[in-house]
């Protein structure tokens, strides 16, 4: 059985329509890349996920369960944490502040706060610092670090380098190879082409809503997803189709 199922999921806007007709399966720990222009819908796609945006039709399962109607924050006690583009912390309270709240979704599992502090060791002397000081590498491992804190078992991360000077994205993908290790399932949209292709096993393409190509990592290469990316190449053109299973 897999982990998340998304069965003809469409996200709206008012009357724009963001995601359409998603059909998406992510099995136990896999790691799942969703590339795409501005515009594409991947934002809104992982907030339909986690329950921060309402899906228009269609459903969402969580190993066998339909949640589709399920709100974020018992989502989050399920299971399904989101780290949003923009880490929206808590500017005003502590790191250690952020951290703890996450802790109220009730989840038990291998990630505490000395575990989080060993997998992103340049928060331990910001500890006590308030978030809205903290450099844009430091509040995002933060964001990272507070999900992992409700012990998640998919993990939605939504532009890790966005923003970032190239040293606090290597710092920050660096410390998320503790997590990759774990055998959480993480669903990563990321700018960056080539951290996606290097950190996931399958990849998946949108344009204007849709899943429009994916496949294996290994078995295609960055010019196919880069056509395909930006519309110039059919679907049929990558290894595998919508859908296919891991």
């Amino acid at each position: 059985m897999n982990l998340l199922e998304l069965e003809q999921v469409e996200a709206r806007h008012g009357l724009l329509v963001a995601v359409r007709g998603i059909d998406l399966r992510l099995g136990e720990g896999e790691r799942l890349a969703i590339v795409g222009a501005n515009g594409a819908g991947k934002t809104t796609l992982l907030r339909t996920i986690a329950g921060a945006h309402r899906a228009a039709a269609g459903r969402v399962v969580l190993d066998g369960t339909d949640i589709t109607v399920v709100p974020a924050h018992r989502r989050a006690a399920l299971g399904v944490a989101l780290v949003p583009e923009g880490r929206r912390l808590f500017a005003s309270m502590t790191i250690e502040e952020n951290l703890r709240v996450a802790q109220s979704c009730g989840r038990t599992g291998p990630w505490d706060i000395d575990a989080v502090l060993e997998a992103f060791p340049q928060l331990k002397p910001r500890f006590k610092a308030r978030a809205g000081s903290l450099s844009g590498g430091e509040q995002q491992a933060t964001a990272i670090a507070r999900a992992l804190m409700a012990n998640p078992r998919v993990l939605l991360l939504d532009e890790v380098s966005l923003g970032l000077s190239p040293l606090a994205v290597d710092r920050v993908y660096a410390s998320l190879q503790s997590l990759l290790r774990t055998g959480t399932a993480v669903v990563l949209v990321e700018q960056d082409l080539q951290r996606a292709m290097d950190t996931t096993d399958r990849i998946v393409c949108m344009l204007e809503g849709r899943i429009v190509g994916e496949g294996r990592t290994g078995q295609i290469t960055r010019e196919q997803i880069m056509q395909t990316y930006f519309g110039h190449r059919p679907a049929d053109a990558l290894p595998e189709r919508v859908g296919t299973a891991p």
